[in-house]
């Protein structure tokens, strides 16, 4: 079921921007982002990027010491959202780096929000073309443990994320 939301051009602007890793000069690396927060506009009719809920490569080290770990202090407990998610991860053969659709559903959010996210979500996957891991979230308990985000990139197969042994 669709639920005639629509998806904000800067939401698009952003998606390309993660997915595009051009080579590009020290400064623009650092202020490429390494994962952001979409919500509902407050009409509920478009879906935007979330204000403030962004962590930049350049935040990483700096203000930012586990990228991962920011990335889920970020969401809200008791409110849906959709997030991106750029993961680094290390596996037995190679380094990657791959962008994480999460949909954030957490148990404590209301019955309309999770209503409405879940009908909208389509709209906004759309958009997201070439994402390979899609991931819905009910909660802190699914998401913390940085193992359940290497399962879902490559199985048993990952060694690292974030450079941190798993």
């Amino acid at each position: 079921m669709a639920s005639g939301v629509t998806v904000n051009d800067e939401v698009i602007r952003v998606f390309n921007d993660m997915k595009v890793r051009k080579s590009s000069t020290l400064d623009e690396v650092k202020k490429r982002k390494k994962a952001v927060l979409f919500c509902l506009s407050e009409d509920k009719k478009k879906i935007i990027v979330e204000e403030g809920r962004q962590i930049l490569v350049g935040d990483i080290g700096e203000t930012v010491e586990d990228p991962y770990a920011s990335f889920v202090s970020l969401l809200p407990p008791d409110d849906c959202r959709y997030g991106l998610y750029d993961a680094t991860y290390e596996t037995k053969e190679s380094k990657k780096e791959d962008l994480v659709f999460i949909f954030w559903a957490p148990d404590g959010a209301s019955m309309k929000s999770k209503m409405i996210y879940a009908s909208s979500k389509d709209a906004i996957k759309k958009k997201f073309t070439g994402i390979k891991h899609e991931w819905q979230v009910n909660g802190l308990d699914d998401i913390q443990d940085r193992a359940t985000l290497a399962e879902k990139l490559a199985g048993n197969m990952v060694v690292s994320l974030e450079g941190k042994p798993l």
